[in-house]
């Protein structure tokens, strides 16, 4: 007997008993509605077999082999949990993705049938994409570790991506989550660079885990590689306060000053910049000349307890060459300068994403993305148009699964 004929014979139980039902339930189950789905591999056909490999760049398509029965929903979702959007024909006879399929992927696809008397059948699918070729790599920056408020996230390319379509592919791919949760979001600091950062500074105890979801999605003549996630954890809030107009340094630990440190900022056409900048770097020892800023007046020193702010040289260290000047006139090339003592006890006190703000100089502001970390001098506004996709606040899917689901074509 035919699967058809079994649901007919059901349905006619039903209908003859169906009185009777508040005394005995026994063919209650044979309503199509309630029948367990039959096996719908005879009625369907797919251009990917079990264990077959399909190109990424074709779209994936279901159809209806004969006239027997409709497709009804398909839902295809890779290893990662990603959905396909796809798009069933008014008729039910055929179902076409329409979102890329990942390179070397694999997927599960779940099709869900009726036949003409209404009974559901179900077909079960998996498959695999071919490998990519040419990859779009992604690294993840910093490194897991231990940082301070103001550190940004980063992610490099390894090629340019300059359309707004595959510049919001690549964004969406790009996961950050931290706990406690706070507002924040990407912006493109350049063709191949993204930054992350939160509205205001991350809060202190603060976990952030960061992670790619670009492997095999493609983008443009690319496809995405994988990328080695991150997981930081923010420390306490230390922010130094650099008073290039009252040569002092100010340093205060979750909002509480700890210390303030006469200093020497600098001189007049080699004025340390305004603003907010991320400690990149911590260098016990550093030999500066004056080439690597390409003053004109010669210099050559050895110098210790050097806490990096910028990628062009600036830093906050021990000169005890300028002590007379430190709290009273600014000396220096562009650094802050301090006794030894308290470059050591600043070297020690500080880490990586602490901030450091000038305030009070002559010279020009920070810039944001390169010399360094100048992000914090974005406002948030302005931050948040450097992002490629639809800012928080506009209409977005319900659900990624809701977004991928059939939609009928007309």
């Amino acid at each position: 007997m035919s699967h058809t004929s079994r649901i007919r014979t059901a349905a006619g139980c039903a209908l003859l008993i169906a009185p009777l039902a508040i005394f005995a339930g026994a063919c209650d189950d044979g309503h199509p509605l309630s029948a367990t789905p039959y096996d719908a591999a005879d009625q369907i056909a797919f251009n990917a077999d079990d264990g077959g490999k399909i190109d990424p760049d074709k779209p994936l398509e279901i159809s209806a082999k004969d006239d027997d029965g409709r497709i009804t929903d398909v839902t295809a979702t890779d290893a990662a949990g990603r959905y396909v959007r796809g798009e069933l024909s008014a008729d039910g006879t055929r179902w076409r993705s329409t979102s890329p399929l990942a390179a070397g992927a694999h997927y599960t696809v779940r099709v869900s049938t009726e036949d003409d008397d209404g009974a559901p059948g179900r077909r079960t699918i998996g498959f695999d994409t071919t490998p990519a070729g040419k990859q779009l790599k992604v690294t993840l920056g910093p490194d897991s570790g231990t940082y301070g408020v103001g550190q940004p996230v980063t992610a490099e390319l390894s090629h340019s991506v300059k359309s707004p379509e595959e510049r919001a592919t690549v964004e969406r791919a790009l996961k950050v989550d931290s706990q406690p949760h706070v507002e924040g979001g990407w912006t493109w600091a350049n063709d191949k660079t993204l930054h992350f950062r939160p509205r205001e500074y991350w809060p202190a105890g603060a976990t952030v885990e960061v992670r790619s979801q670009l492997d095999g999605i493609k983008v443009g003549k690319r496809y995405g590689g994988s990328a080695k996630p991150l997981k930081l954890t923010i420390g306490d809030r230390v922010e130094a306060i650099t008073d290039a107009a009252a040569h002092t340094l100010t340093v205060k630990r979750n909002g509480k000053v700890i210390r303030t440190i006469p200093v020497t900022t600098g001189k007049p056409g080699y004025d340390t910049r305004n603003g907010v900048k991320v400690i990149l770097a911590k260098e016990s020892f550093v030999r500066m000349t004056s080439a690597s800023i390409g003053a004109s007046d010669f210099y050559d020193l050895p110098v210790y307890w050097a806490t990096r702010v910028t990628w062009s040289g600036e830093y906050l260290h021990a000169a005890p060459w300028s002590t007379g000047s430190q709290g009273a006139a600014n000396v220096s090339h562009g650094c802050t300068g301090m006794s030894t003592e308290a470059a050591k006890w600043f070297f020690d006190t500080v880490k990586v994403g602490d901030v450091v703000q000038v305030v009070g100089s002559n010279g020009d502001m920070m810039t944001p993305f390169d010399n360094g970390f100048g992000d914090w001098n974005v406002d948030w506004a302005k931050w948040r148009k450097g992002s490629a996709v639809v800012p928080a606040g506009s209409h977005v899917d319900s659900t990624p699964a809701d977004s991928a689901r059939l939609r009928p074509s007309v």
